[in-house]
């Protein structure tokens, strides 16, 4: 199984903030986020589709992943810029519909905080057929994998493939995997999808409430 392994310590520090406002002030009014709500969705494992390996050349450049999903939209800015080999195969994947109707098959809630999404089969072994090298890797220092941030998972060095990560909430690992987005809207949906917790009351395993990419748009 494409796992991300945490093996760094990590620590939280809570800073407790007393606002004071002048006599007559009115804090403005605190706007609560939209609830997020899930749609059923008829995606389920299903065989692997084949798509060709895509060629890499420059001139390399920003893209915009839209990733429609039953819960809604997550809008993912990759840096085809610092990571060019992952950016043009992910987008060769969307743009040939490999991520359609997939479930996201891992989440992983105590000390990693990540939801797992890319593998069609939802076994968390599925990929495509071909594999290429690890690129854009961070440094080995504490939350080097921040909330927001998303990279490949792999089995090993040198195998990244289809399947990546989203970090929802700051994360310390080692650099072995590849950065190569973040999340620009939608993240909140990761959270929610966090919230509900593992089908087995575990702290990895398949999300207890179901989240499916129905669909991907490459601009």
């Amino acid at each position: 199984m494409q796992k991300v392994v945490k093996t760094l310590a990590t620590s939280t520090i809570l800073t407790i903030c007393t606002l004071y406002f002048p006599t007559g002030a009115v804090a403005a009014p605190t706007k609560k986020p939209a609830p997020v709500i899930c749609k059923p969705t008829n995606a389920k494992a299903h065989t692997v589709k084949n798509i060709t390996p895509p060629e890499v050349k420059p001139p390399f450049k920003n893209r915009t992943f839209t990733f429609t999903t039953n819960c809604g939209e997550i809008v993912i800015q990759a840096n085809g810029k610092s990571a060019p080999i992952t950016v043009t195969a992910l987008a060769a994947l969307a743009n040939g519909g490999f991520y359609n109707k997939t479930f996201c098959h891992r989440l992983v809630t105590d000390e990693i905080y990540v939801l797992q999404c890319g593998d069609p089969t939802g076994t968390g072994r599925g990929g495509p057929n071909f594999t290429y090298r690890a690129e854009n890797l961070p440094q080995a220092v504490e939350a080097n994998y921040p909330a927001g941030t998303v990279a490949m998972a792999n089995n090993g060095a040198n195998t990244n493939g289809s399947q990546f990560f989203i970090v929802y909430e700051d994360t310390s690992m080692n650099p072995n995997y590849t950065i190569w987005g973040r999340v620009t809207k939608g993240l909140e949906i990761v959270k929610a999808i966090a919230k509900e917790g593992v089908v087995d009351g575990t702290s990895e395993g398949l999300p207890k409430q179901m989240i499916a990419i129905e669909r991907v748009r490459v601009r």
